[in-house]
């Protein structure tokens, strides 16, 4: 599916979500690396078929396939840290915050291509997982590698317009007759 099938798709309650994926593709002030990986971490991060058909499909037209890859593995990374790292902080027993997490997080330091485009690929991914302390953390670092507000805000932009046509793909889906 391409994402332009995507966006016909998406019901007329759901205008500003096709504007706003519009306007996600075209953003300029990140690269194709990281816009077209945010989509797709994202998309891999919510899960919804067409969606991630859509952007998968958009993203390996634009990005190399180690950034592919690297956009998947900070998906699937902090699918487990995003669960892991809000826990401890939701805990009212602070204790948790201090024990090593004792989970395997190897490619957060050998992610296959730039650091700060996998940072930022892991903070959008965050943002749909909702863990304040990965976002946090994540922003820290994209910081320190340069990249300006505006850019982090654009990696967030990215995960709600996808999270939010996910959703509405998966709504719809649901209320499709189920075959007989």
């Amino acid at each position: 599916m391409s994402l332009d099938t995507l966006k016909s798709k998406l019901p007329d309650y759901a205008k500003d979500l096709k504007l706003n994926l519009g306007s996600m593709v075209n953003e300029t002030i990140l690269t194709d690396q990281q816009k077209y990986g945010c989509l797709l971490a994202c998309a891999h991060a919510v899960g919804e078929p067409q969606t991630l058909r859509a952007l998968e499909a958009e993203a390996r037209s634009k990005i190399s396939p180690e950034a592919v890859t690297a956009a998947k593995a900070a998906s699937a990374i902090m699918g487990m840290n995003n669960v892991y790292y809000r826990s401890t902080h939701l805990f009212t027993n602070e204790t948790y915050t201090t024990l090593p997490a004792k989970l395997r997080m190897n490619v957060i330091g050998a992610p296959g291509i730039e650091k700060a485009d996998f940072e930022l690929f892991a903070l959008a991914v965050s943002a749909v997982n909702g863990c304040g302390m990965c976002l946090d953390a994540h922003e820290s670092v994209l910081r320190k590698h340069g990249m300006t507000t505006e850019q982090v805000q654009a990696g967030v932009r990215i995960a709600s317009v996808v999270n939010a046509v996910a959703r509405v793909m998966a709504a719809e889906a649901a209320l499709q007759p189920e075959d007989a």
